[in-house]
C-alpha cells in the first residue's frame, strides 16, 4: 500500500510538480527584472520624474533669459538712440 502523505521527488510541492515550480520561478524572475526595469531602467518611472524636473528647471531658465534679453534689448536701443 502506497503512503499518500509522501510523494516521489518530482511531484507535489505545494500542489505543483517540479516542472511547474521551475516555470513559476523563471516567470517570477523575469517579471521581477521587468518591474525593476520599469522603476530603474533607461525608460523608467525615475527617468520620467527626472525629465519632468529638468523640464521645469529649463522652463524657469527660459523665463529668466527672456527677461534678461528684454532688459538688454532695451539698453541696446537706448544706446542706439544716444549715438544718433
Amino acid at each position: 500500500m502506497k503512503d499518500n502523505s509522501y510523494h516521489d521527488g518530482l511531484e507535489d510541492w505545494f500542489g505543483f510538480s517540479l516542472k511547474n515550480l521551475l516555470l513559476i520561478l523563471i516567470g517570477t524572475i523575469i517579471f521581477g527584472f521587468y518591474i525593476g526595469s520599469l522603476f530603474y531602467g533607461e525608460n523608467s518611472v525615475s527617468a520620467l520624474k527626472r525629465l519632468e524636473k529638468d523640464k521645469k528647471e529649463l522652463k524657469s531658465e527660459v523665463k529668466l533669459l527672456k527677461k534678461e534679453n528684454q532688459r538688454l534689448q532695451k539698453k541696446y536701443f537706448e544706446l542706439l538712440q544716444l549715438s544718433e
